[in-house]
């Protein structure tokens, strides 16, 4: 059982999962719908990690990619694909309750994200599932209620440049390994000084569209947070030109802290 929890990368899946939840309980919905309506994203992203493990372990099995408990044999197929196919099932019935728009929206988020692991990943076009997905994830949420209008762009902006960077900061530290086994997505075109630089722009460009995009004057946590987000990331891409250094992974996943947390703190009920 803990081989298949595994396969099916549970901190991303929990992570996006709590995102989801904080922005349900901002629309003002039930507790319940809430509650429904984020076991549909996590039930989507549980599907996702299976496919992905099951699409990738042939190459994790050539390259001794450790913790994939497919490629090592702690699992086998059959069980995964059963997985994916509940959570994939249970992904849509659960977004049902939140009505014919919000359904459809998650079946894109799902048909884009599934798309990215059959093969998209190892195009130059890798990185548009993830703005795609994480863009709408706003529009999931809020349009479950009642008469409830699409979220502002510039928040789903955000989403989709958070989502973007989590695909560039992701992927950095298999770069060698996907290069071995064919897979050349945009950050392995680019390389990984360009893929750093872009996630630190994308979290950047997140940070500016939660803080600046809502009506009003900024809130004292934007005001506080953005020059934050300027020096991390300055002093992480600085370290990190050394090799090997670490730096600036941790500086982007910083700022994407703190952008989660202006993400919250707008949530989906602001125009």
């Amino acid at each position: 059982m803990w081989a298949l929890v595994r396969a099916s990368h549970p901190l991303p899946a929990l992570a996006v999962t709590a995102v989801a939840a904080g922005l349900g309980a901002s629309t003002g919905r039930p507790i319940d719908a809430v509650v429904v309506a984020t076991a549909a994203v996590f039930a989507g992203q549980l599907s996702v990690g299976w496919l992905n493990d099951l699409v990738d372990a042939p190459r994790d099995a050539q390259v001794g990619r450790v913790g994939k408990p497919l490629a090592a044999g702690e699992i086998r197929p059959p069980v995964v694909r059963a997985a994916f196919a509940v959570s994939a099932l249970a992904a849509v019935l659960l977004a049902l309750p939140s009505g014919p728009a919000a359904t459809g929206i998650q079946v894109v988020t799902l048909v884009s994200a599934w798309a990215y692991d059959l093969g998209v990943k190892a195009t130059a076009f890798s990185v548009v599932p993830f703005a795609l997905s994480f863009g709408l994830l706003p529009a999931f949420i809020s349009m479950g209620a009642p008469g409830a209008p699409w979220p502002p762009l510039w928040l789903m902006g955000a989403a989709a440049a958070l989502g973007s960077a989590a695909h560039f900061v992701n992927v950095l530290p298999d770069l060698a390994d996907d290069a071995a086994t064919g897979v050349r997505g945009l950050p392995h075109r680019l390389g990984p000084n360009a893929s750093r630089l872009g996630a630190a722009a994308l979290v950047l460009t997140a940070s500016a569209l939660l803080g600046f995009g809502p009506d009003g004057a900024p809130s004292p946590l934007v005001l506080g947070a953005m020059p934050i987000a300027v020096g991390v990331l300055a002093i992480g891409l600085i370290a990190g030109r050394k090799p090997r250094s670490p730096a600036a992974f941790r500086a982007v996943m910083i700022v994407a802290v703190l952008d989660v947390a202006l993400l919250l703190q707008t949530g989906v009920a602001t125009g």
